[in-house]
């Protein structure tokens, strides 16, 4: 069994086992543990690097969001006002991600709670600027990872086809 790349054809590896992750378990519980996934993904045909860098992605992602909503309660600085970018983190992201983030949320896809797990995690994939693809697989993992999936016409935004239409500009 392959891959289905759902408009995503050009994304790398780590991303496309991420991929896998989320057609095959809807919900991140229905995973089997770490060591069962690690097989199951490399008889589907992964590479072992591959699996043990989306595997350990995906811890961090459960680390950094338990981090962030046990400080929710003293940060109410996430709950108003608007985001600031530091400058390594608009070099690391660039103008394309952070406008799409900012869509995101101002269409309510996330919160601004979400919003900074889905930035800590782009950055921790250390790509400078991190591509549009990418970024919306870290979105649609964020979100996964809390049980939560966008609506139909989220979805589909979250996969375009960058060959069928321009991408759309964000502002």
């Amino acid at each position: 069994m392959l891959v289905r790349r759902r408009r995503c054809s050009y994304i790398t590896t780590m991303f496309e086992v991420l991929v896998y992750l989320y057609e095959t378990y809807y919900r991140p519980d229905a995973c089997p543990d770490s060591d069962a996934l690690a097989k199951k993904l490399s008889a589907v045909g992964f590479e072992e690097e591959e699996i043990s860098r989306a595997l350990g992605w995906l811890t961090d992602l459960a680390e950094t969001t338990n981090e962030i909503f046990s400080q929710q309660a003293r940060q109410t600085a996430f709950s108003f006002g608007f985001r600031v970018y530091a400058e390594r983190e608009y070099e690391l992201l660039g103008s394309a991600a952070i406008g799409f983030v900012e869509f995101l949320e101002s269409a309510d896809v996330i919160n601004a709670l979400q919003r900074e797990i889905v930035l800590e995690r782009a950055c921790a994939v250390n790509e400078s600027p991190i591509s549009l693809d990418k970024l919306k697989v870290i979105v649609l993992m964020v979100l996964w990872s809390q049980g939560k999936e966008p609506d139909g016409l989220m979805f589909d935004e979250l996969f375009f086809d960058d060959e069928d239409s321009s991408p759309p500009v964000y502002h």
